[in-house]
């Protein structure tokens, strides 16, 4: 029995809807039905082709596709152009005709990738940066002496021996410069202060030789004739043997007179050691005492303050304001230059180079130094100089007996004993003035 309509059989329903299973199993999924406009002129002829005409009937309906390719009415010459693949977007895959290209999802960033070629990067420019200031700084030094000139050397001992010299150089200043700087004219160039530094595996040590002390010129080769001048027991004071033939000639006298061989010579005049002081903006110094020096142009009240290179240079010539004189002026001087380096080995200097280059720039290019001085020596010599003042380090003057004739006369007996001290790379026990 046929439950349909009247006039409706299973024949006449066509393929358009599409039958039921006879299976027992479901029906697969079917691709979703898409709709095929009739082509141009499917509803007539007349003037305007895509309207039905009036009282034409019923116009021809679109067929519907069920995936498979059953249609209504006849699909030859239709080009379904990707209709029944599935695309929603239509096209025949992106960047098609007619298509929409999808874009790919964005991978996940690789940040194990990111933070390595970022530290590699980092690392790269700091090397570079430190090879370039390397080679800079080294192309800045003066090294101009000449320790092979030196004759009759004692053996070197253990650690490492620096001769620090303050000359009075005037060298390169204007005359406005030498008055601010209240230097005078004088032509030339004497030492202004000596100290030898010391260091090793028990700490700095620090010793200033009064540049009145009474030394003996010993025979010496000249360092500019290359010939050998004979000693004669003559006595000096010791800033007239660097007068007499510079710092070979001083470097011959300390060595004789004490037996410590001096490893490596640092020398710098007046106007780079204020240069470097204001490059680092000012050194902090507690004053001692009111100090008013006309000759050097000292004039302080005592207490901390912060100096600039002008003051700093009167404060550590200042000699006729002290009741000590000479003996005072070095300890103010040990105590200056302990505060600078503290003040250059700081953080805030070191790591930022709008302060480390300029400070760098003033010192390097007004140290002379012997030929075998490294860069690597002179930053163990300031690294040195910032331990004297703290911990372990010492500083001293040389031991002084009494005076001749003006000049200061060094305790033997103790001098003895504190070189040995040196040489032998001991706690040092002596005590100077």
């Amino acid at each position: 029995m046929n439950d349909w309509p009247e006039a409706w059989s299973d024949d006449n329903r066509g393929n358009r809807y599409g039958r039921g299973s006879a299976s027992a199993e479901p029906e697969s999924a079917r691709v979703m039905r898409q709709v095929r406009r009739p082509a141009s002129g499917a509803y007539g002829g007349g003037p305007n082709p895509s309207a039905p005409p009036y009282g034409g009937g019923v116009p021809p309906q679109p067929s519907y596709v069920d995936g498979q390719g059953h249609g209504g009415y006849d699909d030859s010459g239709y080009n379904d152009s990707g209709y029944n693949t599935g695309q929603v977007y239509g096209g025949g895959g992106p960047g098609g005709p007619g298509g929409t290209r999808m874009r790919e999802p964005r991978p996940a960033p690789n940040w194990g990738r990111r933070i390595k070629r970022t530290a590699i990067t980092v690392v790269t420019v700091m090397a570079v940066t430190t090879i370039g200031t390397y080679f800079w700084a080294d192309s800045k030094l003066n090294r101009e002496v000449d320790l092979s000139k030196v004759i009759e050397r004692p053996e070197a001992g253990e650690g490492t021996n620096y001769l620090i010299v303050g000359s009075d150089s005037r060298a390169g200043m204007s005359a406005e410069e030498k008055k601010k700087l209240h230097t005078g004219s004088a032509e030339g160039k004497r030492t202004d202060s000596m100290m030898i530094l010391h260091t090793g595996s028990n700490g700095p040590t620090l010793i200033s030789l009064p540049r009145d002390s009474d030394v003996e010129i010993p025979t010496f080769k000249g360092s500019e004739s290359g010939k050998t001048y004979q000693g004669t027991g003559r006595h000096v004071k010791l800033n007239a043997a660097y007068a007499e033939d510079g710092p070979e000639l001083l470097v011959r006298t300390v060595e004789f007179n004490t037996g410590l061989h001096i490893d490596h010579y640092v020398e710098i005049g007046f106007a780079g050691f204020a240069n470097i002081v204001d490059a680092v903006g000012g050194v902090e110094m507690d004053i001692p005492q009111d100090i008013k020096d006309t000759k050097s142009g000292a004039d302080f009240e005592k207490g901390k303050q912060t100096l600039n290179g002008e003051e700093a240079l009167a404060f550590v010539r200042t000699r006729y304001a002290l009741a000590g004189s000479d003996l005072d002026r070095t300890k103010n001087q040990q105590k200056f230059l302990s505060a600078l380096a503290n003040q250059v080995a700081t953080p805030s200097t070191v790591l930022n180079p709008f302060k480390l280059y300029p400070t760098m720039g003033a010192g390097l290019d007004s140290l002379i130094v012997d030929k075998d001085m490294s860069l690597f020596g002179l930053a163990d010599m300031f690294w040195s100089m910032k331990g004297v003042s703290g911990g372990d380090g010492k500083s001293m003057n040389m031991p002084i007996s009494g005076s001749s004739g003006g000049n200061l006369v060094w305790d033997k007996a103790m001098v003895k004993t504190l070189v040995e001290q040196l040489k032998n790379d001991e706690t040092v026990t002596v005590s100077g003035n």
